[in-house]
């Protein structure tokens, strides 16, 4: 794996880790009827450094792994179009899901291209 291709992991970890922080934010919200009241700062922040992260995957990582990165990259946006406030916490709970499951299928896939590279480690 090359320096750019795992500081791109690592930022795909971050991204994941974040993701998952917010979402264990409002766990214990979720019977609460009201709207979810996210910081839309933090998440737009999350949101562009997702972006990037996708468009910086293209050269560096196989064509599946950028595409999971984009879908969790519409996730987000999509997730930002209807904050603050138009979520209740069960509904901002799963889009977070949404975005999560992406990053984690992204991850494996670069383990795995990662392992296949070095025949003489074990799996």
């Amino acid at each position: 794996m090359t320096s750019e291709q795992r500081q791109l992991r690592q930022t795909v970890i971050f991204l994941r880790t974040s993701f998952e922080a917010v979402q264990h934010s409002i766990a214990g919200r979720l019977e609460d009827p009201l709207p979810c009241w996210m910081d839309t700062s933090m998440l737009s922040m999350l949101s562009r450094e997702l972006t990037r992260c996708c468009q910086q995957s293209k050269p560096l990582f196989a064509p599946a792994v950028t595409e999971q990165l984009y879908i969790a990259s519409q996730q987000c946006e999509l997730l930002l179009k209807q904050c603050p406030g138009v979520l209740n916490s069960a509904v901002c709970y799963r889009q977070l899901g949404a975005i999560m499951l992406p990053l984690s299928s992204a991850l494996q896939q670069i383990d795995t291209t990662a392992k296949r590279r070095w025949p003489w480690q074990r799996r």
